[in-house]
Parts: C-alpha cells; sequence; structure tokens
C-alpha cells in the first residue's frame, strides 16, 4: 500500500493536518500566530545543532523550539520588552543563527530549500510512523490538557480560582507546539508550518458553534488542504509544500463566502501569553 511515493505524501499529511487542526485551534484563539512563527524559525537553528553534534533531526528542532518558548517565558518575567518585540527578536535571530551555522558547515552538505519548504513527497515509511506515533501523543496530551487551557484562554484569572494551573496548562502546550513543529518541518518546511496550523483553524471556526467542533472542523479542512494541495501539485508540476497552503487558503476563503447561519466559536485571546 505505501510502495508509492504519492501514496506515503497522502498518508503522511493528512496525519499532520489531523494534528495541526486541534492545535491551530489554541493559536487562532490566544492569537499565537507570532508565537509560533518564532518556533518554527527556530527549526532550523535545531537543524543546524543537529547536525553539528551529529544526533537525530527531530530531536534537534524539539530541544531548540523548547529553548525558544522557554526563552520567551523568561524574558517575558525579567524583561521590559513588550511581548510583540520579543517574539521578533527570538524570531529573527534563532533563524539568522541557524544560517549562519549551515554556512559555516562546509563540510556537510544541507538541501536548505528542502528545509525551508519541506518535501513531503520524500517522505519514508519510518517518516509516517513518527507523524502517527507523535501525532497520537500530542492528541492524547492535548485531550487531557483540553479544559484548564481552553478555561486559561477564555480568562486566567477564573482558571487560577478554580486550581486549573494556567501556567502550566501553557507550557504543556507550548511543549505540544514544539512537538508539532518537529514532526511537520519534513513535510510542509520551515516557513510554512505556521501557515498549516492557522488557515484551516482560521477556516473551520466559520463551521462551528463550539470549540470542539471547530477542532473537528479544523482537522477535515486541514486534511482536505493536503489532499487537494497534493493532487494539484502532482498534476500541474507545483512544489508540493506551497501548494497545500495555497490549497488550504482557497477553502479558507471559500469559508468566508459562506452564508453565516451561526456564530463563530465565541472564544476571546488575551493576547499571545
Amino acid at each position: 500500500m505505501l510502495d508509492d511515493f504519492f501514496t506515503r505524501a497522502m498518508v503522511a499529511g493528512v496525519g499532520l493536518a489531523l494534528v495541526a487542526g486541534p492545535l491551530g485551534c489554541f493559536v487562532v484563539w490566544r492569537r499565537m500566530a507570532y508565537f509560533g512563527d518564532t518556533m518554527a524559525h527556530s527549526a532550523l537553528l535545531g537543524v543546524a545543532l543537529a547536525f553539528l553534534f551529529e544526533i537525530n533531526l527531530t530531536a534537534g528542532v524539539f530541544i531548540v523550539a523548547t529553548g525558544a518558548a522557554l526563552a520567551l517565558l523568561f524574558l517575558q518575567r525579567h524583561g521590559s520588552l513588550s511581548t510583540d518585540a520579543l517574539l521578533g527578536i527570538l524570531s529573527h535571530s534563532t533563524l539568522a543563527l541557524g544560517l549562519v551555522m549551515v554556512a559555516f558547515m562546509s563540510w556537510i552538505r544541507i538541501d536548505l530549500m528542502g528545509f525551508l519548504f519541506g518535501d513531503i513527497l520524500a517522505v519514508s515509511r519510518v517518516d509516517i510512523a513518527m507523524i502517527y506515533g507523535g501525532g497520537v501523543l500530542v492528541l492524547a496530551v492535548l485531550a487531557w490538557l483540553w479544559r484548564p487551557l481552553l478555561a486559561a484562554t477564555v480568562n486566567t484569572e477564573i482558571a487560577e480560582a478554580e486550581g486549573m494551573r494556567p501556567e502550566r496548562a501553557r507550557f504543556i502546550f507550548m511543549l505540544l507546539m514544539a512537538a508539532m513543529i518537529a514532526i511537520a518541518m519534513k513535510i510542509v518546511g520551515i516557513l510554512l508550518i505556521t501557515s498549516l496550523l492557522i488557515i484551516p483553524a482560521a477556516a473551520g471556526r466559520r463551521f462551528a458553534s463550539t470549540p470542539e467542533v471547530m477542532a473537528v472542523a479544523a482537522s477535515l479542512a486541514g486534511a482536505l488542504a493536503v489532499i487537494g494541495g497534493l493532487t494539484a501539485s502532482l498534476r500541474f508540476d507545483t512544489p508540493s509544500g506551497p501548494s497545500i497552503v495555497v490549497a488550504a487558503l482557497i477553502i479558507f476563503l471559500l469559508s468566508l463566502a459562506r452564508l453565516p447561519s451561526r456564530r463563530p466559536t465565541p472564544i476571546k485571546s488575551g493576547g499571545p501569553s
């Protein structure tokens, strides 16, 4: 069944979309798009360090993305800059550090375009196993974390008063984001990861009246984007990763044309933190 490269790409992409949907909902609700970009950009530094220390690429990206999240938490508590300024510093500095390190490692041939824009057509059975194994773990933790994270998204003070420990929920969610980025890097690339998180979730919001329905709708929208993007890529010989994002954009635009029969999921965010 998985002998054909296109079939492997389709299976891997759909698996990734099913995981990205629920995570993307919280990214949209909490207005964390810039935070997602920051963690995604730090992935290139993780790739460079993984090559330098000869460790697994996914592990290297996860470690660096987690480090970027911890650095943000530390700077928010002990710095005087706003969150968006800190995110800008971390985002561009980690990306630049990664590029500079890759340039210095002249003894290693690195497919920089592949890491930046992904190569879903090159996924192997091992990659698929990692996507589904890691995806099940991420979704299981998110299901366990769903109620306190949702409560903290609506109102942090109420979540604290009810003993839900919103700071812990926030930190675990950051770890889930780091894991998602590490898994997704090879498929859609560093520069397009955040798009797969945000666009399907934004499209799903138009069709949902509850957070849970929105999570399902976001996963389905992402899966449709993968199928449509890969099919178009095969037919028109376009880059697979960007084609998936364009397909997601089309789905989002179509969702805007839908006559609103119900109000969007009523979750407000207090900011990117």
